[in-house]
């Protein structure tokens, strides 16, 4: 079942500043739960109660709040000189080059994910494939008449995608309106956002906040609930200023962003509000202390900003091309029944591969797609 991320770092289009380092890894060790979330799954079935990282899925508000804090960094003193059209190029040439390869290497793969958790609609003809994914590649959300899966997915070849099209849907209301809000403006905002997030998770059907890939109203409303929040808030923290210093800031925040989604679920299926209480306290509470800290520390040296800016970097291409292989290898476990022991051993080789793969596409296609682009898009200035 897809979750994602919605991997923002301080955008390399925009005029130079300093990066938040440590907040980049961040978004990095998030980026390598994800990963082992899904590879877990194989084993969890639809039992939310088996699964090791329970709370991997939360991965993708910790996203969202990075997004609105880094998107508030990089644009909030720049619109002086920068009108709209060119924000939305500079999103573009950051998200897009990466969109269009998740889709084309879901494309690729589609012949070797068949499988009974996995399956293809009949009749699924070449060109079909075609099709979706050429639509994947413009971030248009597919509806379910399009889904060559059977799992809903508004970009059945790459399931994550589903949080770059709520991410680029924050980036517009950003450009448009809340941009120009008062500090008190958006709080308010964050408050009520973060009342919806807590009625959904208390009041919901599920007590989490699995969910946001589909184009129906229960995908709507619980993909436009995620993202407001976090991405509200993400933007209020980085303009009230909240900076936390501590020794060891990039260890101290993996460790607590490591434990906080992979705690069991809480409440059983009885009380499925007391989950959706500790999944409340993570997102409003957590996460922002988390970005607080991580916010505290703009080293530019050091074995632990050297790890984080590698993990950093490779965030946003491990997220957006690793679910085809997840297609794969879970589809595997599955049919072959394949015990616990194998399955482990072969998870960490797609890991490992997984890794390999967003390196070479990081360094080989994602970086020198965007300079180019941003060399024949974006406004020159003396």
């Amino acid at each position: 079942m897809p979750i994602s991320a919605a991997a923002t770092s301080t955008d390399a289009t925009a005029p130079a500043k300093s990066h938040y380092v440590i907040l980049d890894g961040l978004r990095g060790v998030a980026s390598l739960l994800v990963v082992v979330f899904h590879l877990f799954e194989a084993y969890a079935g639809n039992d939310p109660r088996k699964q090791i990282i329970n709370h991997g899925y939360l991965a993708v508000d910790f996203f969202f709040l990075l997004s609105g804090f880094v998107i508030a960094y990089a644009y909030d003193d720049r619109w002086g000189g920068m009108g709209r059209w060119e924000f939305y190029k500079r999103r573009l040439i950051r998200l897009q080059p990466m969109v269009v390869l998740g889709s084309v290497l879901g494309a690729a793969l589609f012949a070797f994910q068949s499988s009974t958790i996995y399956p293809k609609a009949p009749g699924t003809s070449a060109w079909q494939v075609i099709l979706v994914m050429l639509i994947g590649c413009t971030m248009i959300p597919m509806p379910k008449s399009a889904d060559i899966r059977g799992w809903n997915e508004t970009y059945p070849l790459n399931g994550p995608a589903w949080s770059l099209f709520y991410e680029y849907c924050a980036n517009i209301l950003y450009a448009v309106g809340l941009r120009r809000l008062s500090n008190r403006g958006l709080g308010v905002l964050v408050v009520l956002s973060a009342v919806a997030l807590i009625l959904l998770l208390v009041m919901g059907k599920r007590g989490d906040l699995i969910g946001g890939w589909s184009l129906d109203a229960d995908g709507l409303m619980i993909g436009v609930t995620r993202v407001m929040f976090p991405f509200f808030a993400g933007i209020l923290l980085m303009r009230l200023g909240a900076r936390v210093r501590l020794p060891g800031a990039f260890w101290l925040c993996s460790l607590m962003l490591i434990v906080a989604l992979s705690l069991p679920r809480f409440g059983g299926t009885e009380r499925l509000w007391i989950n959706g209480l500790y999944e409340a306290g993570c997102v409003i509470l957590l996460f922002p202390l988390i970005v607080a800290i991580g916010a505290g520390e703009k080293q530019s040296d050091g074995p632990s900003v050297r790890v984080a800016r590698f993990f950093g970097d490779l965030s946003y291409p491990l997220y957006i091309t690793h679910y085809p292989l997840m297609y794969i290898y879970v589809g595997w476990v599955v049919d072959r029944k394949v015990p616990p022991m194998q399955g482990a051993l072969a998870g960490l080789g797609v890991l490992i591969v997984s890794v390999a793969v967003a390196y070479a596409t990081l360094k080989l296609f994602d970086e020198p797609a965007r300079r180019w682009l941003a060399s024949r898009l974006l406004t020159r200035r003396p």
